[in-house]
């Protein structure tokens, strides 16, 4: 397990723009992975299961609860992206939470999240919208968008 959360977060420290402060420390990993309901993926670069030991490409990091799971984390290192690898993770964790009895998945992303594209193609759809939730360095606020997907 020590090996996955070092893999983790070296995609963590590589994925995720520090301006934008949606990075997860090594702690926060750590206590979320000690509970049952949450489970993580890591993907290599072709989408599949990394060789133990061997570097991620990507991982994603969900919660379940009953009826539901939320994806709380999804990242692919910056040299994979656009090869499919998001689109695995992806589909391997609505595939999980399936067989975990989960309804529907939730994420929250901002407003201008690239990624957004990927959770429409996926079925993601808009259910909500906090206004002004994420706070930018410069002072200004983004909106965090609510998505659903009916599994």
């Amino acid at each position: 397990m020590n090996d996955d959360l070092d893999r983790i977060m070296a995609v963590m420290d590589a994925a995720f723009d520090p301006a934008w402060a949606e990075a997860w420390t090594r702690r926060q990993v750590g206590d979320s992975l000690a509970l049952p309901s949450t489970h993580y993926a890591l993907a290599d670069a072709r989408g599949g299961l990394p060789a133990p030991g061997a570097p991620a490409a990507g991982f994603t990091l969900t919660r379940h609860a009953p009826g539901e799971e939320e994806l709380l984390l999804i990242a692919v290192r910056p040299e994979w992206r656009g090869r499919g690898v998001g689109r695995a993770l992806l589909r391997r964790a609505l595939d999980a939470a399936r067989e975990r009895g989960a309804e529907r998945m939730f994420l929250e992303m901002r407003h201008n999240n690239p990624a957004e594209g990927l959770y429409r193609q996926m079925g993601f759809e808009p259910i909500g919208r906090r206004s002004s939730y994420y706070r930018l360095p410069d002072g200004r606020f983004l909106d965090a968008i609510t998505f659903g997907c009916k599994l």
